[in-house]
């Protein structure tokens, strides 16, 4: 029988609720606020050289401080630690535009990748303060809905802003401190009583974090290959810019609808096989995009990545805060972060690789079915201790 965690609904308002869905969306902007005008962007900065790391640094900034942002919230707590972060989101992000030259631009996009990986985390930590069993996984895939859609909306508002002036996509940094000011007003500073005593003594123990993170790192290795490689591979069969920023909005659409229907595919199936189901759309995306000789086969390859990130990334959140005790949920959290943002930024190596992308994604499908196997033998042999523990 579900226990009252399992069913009871949170106490937080719906507009506390709203506040950590748009605070989620910040992970996503830290490099989609200059992207679209990245070209007129590195240049006004004196860094056209390098104009990729403006959207990659800040990922190798989460890297290098997830680990500080996680002692930091074990020991200041997820509400004040997230308010800091915002804070020093909003300054760092907007403050890029008084830099000049590469030193000072690309380590101000290390530091904000500091304070996305204190807000990420932080923010996720509140949630699992805030939401229990079902609910929680149901608020945490619609935080992965809500950083697709927010990756959609401020693409398209960052290349309005460049379009009117290069520096004027910086000001979108600032929404961290009107998001700030919700936290303030909406989300209580405490949650619910006795939440933390319980679950420190109760069941979770970090038992198979190690392949916790080792899925994230894949899951965005694999998701952002296509990303990094699908602009390259269209322009090659004649497609325009425009073309490939809706063809790239699709596959983030089909991944919101996925985060949406991925609670009741892990309530039914389990959450090892929904890691399996993940890693086999990567794969088989990957394999379209690569072999692909026509644009509907292409679009077939969108479903199939979409649906990969969105069974992926908010289940790997929910299993880490599951197997973690309260006391230790910041810095677990933030080693997630670390594992996250490390796939996202190997794939910006990918620009180093010489010749064609049918071949590289070739070869990432590859990778992709060898993580298919991993986790459909890990769910096998969990689901057997599972019958040995059974028979006593």
């Amino acid at each position: 029988m579900a226990s009252t965690s399992d069913i009871a609904p949170s106490p937080l308002s719906s507009r506390g609720r709203f506040t950590l869905l748009a605070v989620a969306c910040l992970t996503i902007m830290v490099g989609t606020a200059v992207a679209p005008g990245l070209t007129v962007i590195s240049s006004a900065l004196g860094v056209s050289g390098h104009a990729s790391w403006l959207v990659t640094l800040p990922a190798l900034g989460v890297m290098i401080f997830a680990p500080l942002a996680g002692r930091l919230i074990d020991h200041v707590g997820p509400y004040t630690a997230l308010l800091w972060g915002l804070a020093s989101y909003g300054v760092l992000g907007a403050g890029g535009i008084l830099q000049e030259g590469p030193v000072p631009v690309f380590a101000d996009r290390v530091l904000l990748g500091a304070a996305t990986a204190v807000v990420m985390t932080s923010g996720t930590s509140l949630i699992s303060h805030w939401y229990h069993g079902q609910e929680r996984l149901r608020m945490l895939a619609q935080q992965g809905m809500a950083i697709e859609l927010g990756g959609v909306v401020f693409l398209l508002v960052s290349g309005g802003l460049a379009a009117i002036e290069w520096y004027w996509p910086f000001a979108l940094y600032l929404l961290a401190w009107l998001m700030a000011l919700m936290v303030r007003v909406w989300v209580p500073e405490r949650s619910p009583a006795g939440e933390q005593a319980s679950e420190a003594a109760g069941r979770a123990s970090g038992a198979g974090m190690g392949l916790v993170y080792v899925a994230a790192v894949a899951a965005m290795m694999l998701f952002f290959t296509s990303i990094v490689l699908l602009p390259v591979e269209l322009k090659a069969m004649g497609m325009g810019e425009a073309g490939i920023g809706v063809f790239l909005a699709a596959i983030s659409l089909v991944a919101v609808v996925a985060a949406m229907l991925m609670p009741r595919v892990a309530g039914r199936i389990g959450e090892g096989l929904t890691l399996v189901l993940a890693f086999a759309g990567y794969t088989v995306s990957l394999a379209l995009f690569g072999w692909a000789q026509s644009l509907w086969l292409m679009s077939l390859g969108v479903l199939f990545a979409g649906s990969g990130f969105g069974f992926s990334i908010p289940l790997v959140n929910h299993m880490t805060v599951e197997r973690t005790p309260a006391a230790q949920r910041g810095r677990r959290l933030a080693y997630l972060s670390m594992a996250i943002f490390s796939g996202q930024f190997l794939t910006s190596l990918l620009e180093f690789v010489p010749g064609q992308a049918s071949p590289i994604f070739g070869l990432m499908a590859v990778v992709g079915g060898l993580f298919v196997v991993i986790y459909l033998q890990a769910w096998r042999r969990e689901r057997g201790q599972v019958r040995r523990w059974a028979r006593g």
